[in-house]
This record gives structure tokens, sequence and C-alpha cells, in this order.
């Protein structure tokens, strides 16, 4: 984990994208226990609330699970859920704008389709 302090997004939601961005990249494994709040808030020295704020983000998507004595844990099929939002976001962000631009350009789906291939193969 790598926290920008001195940057506009607020470390707690920081925190929350570091574990999501984990559980997407397999560094957390499906069932498998997080750091606590103690280990993260002692290893970047952040207040411990704050670590909680955004572990309770987490929480609130279903990425990860508290188990009363245990600690925290990557729920099953988080993985997916993220990357199927991710791939959702994509679309929105990248994909949609994209067409437009094509078709703002007078491209072809067939050429756009092309760009895209030679894009990949470079």
């Amino acid at each position: 984990m790598q926290f920008e302090f001195n940057s506009a997004e607020p470390i707690y939601r920081q925190v929350a994208e570091q574990i999501e961005d984990a559980i997407a990249s397999g560094g957390f494994e499906e069932g498998q226990q997080i750091p606590s709040t103690t280990e993260v808030s002692k290893e970047f020295h952040i207040n411990p609330a704050t670590v909680l704020k955004g572990m309770n983000i987490a929480v609130s998507k279903q990425l990860i699970e508290k188990r009363r004595g245990l600690g925290m844990f990557v729920t099953s099929g988080a993985q997916g859920r993220i990357l199927a939002a991710k791939r959702d976001s994509f679309y929105e962000e990248f994909v949609v704008n994209l067409v437009k631009e094509a078709r703002n350009l007078n491209i072809s789906e067939d050429d756009l389709l092309a760009l895209v291939k030679r894009g990949y193969d470079q």
C-alpha cells in the first residue's frame, strides 16, 4: 500500500481504493485475511479511525467482511464484482467517448475496430 498524504483525495478513500485494487489484481485473494486496522495504521502512521473508515467502504461494497474476533476477510466473488464494475466504468468513461469521436471524424465501425486492433498489435 502507498498513500499520497499531500493528495486532495482523503486518506480513507485511498485506503478503500488500495484494498479494492489489491483484490482486483489478486494481491488479496478471496477468503484471505487482510491486514488489520491496527497493522495498517502502525505501518503507515495513519489514524486507526481513518483506516477503519476506508475499510468500512470496502465492507459496504461487499468486498471484505468482518469476522468477529478474527479480522477482515475478502468476500467470495469480490474480484469478479470489482472487475465488472471497472469494465462498466471503462465503457462509460472511454468507449462511449471513443465511439462519439469516431463518429464525429466519420470513422466507420470497421475502421475503428481496425484501429483498436492496430493498438493491440503494437
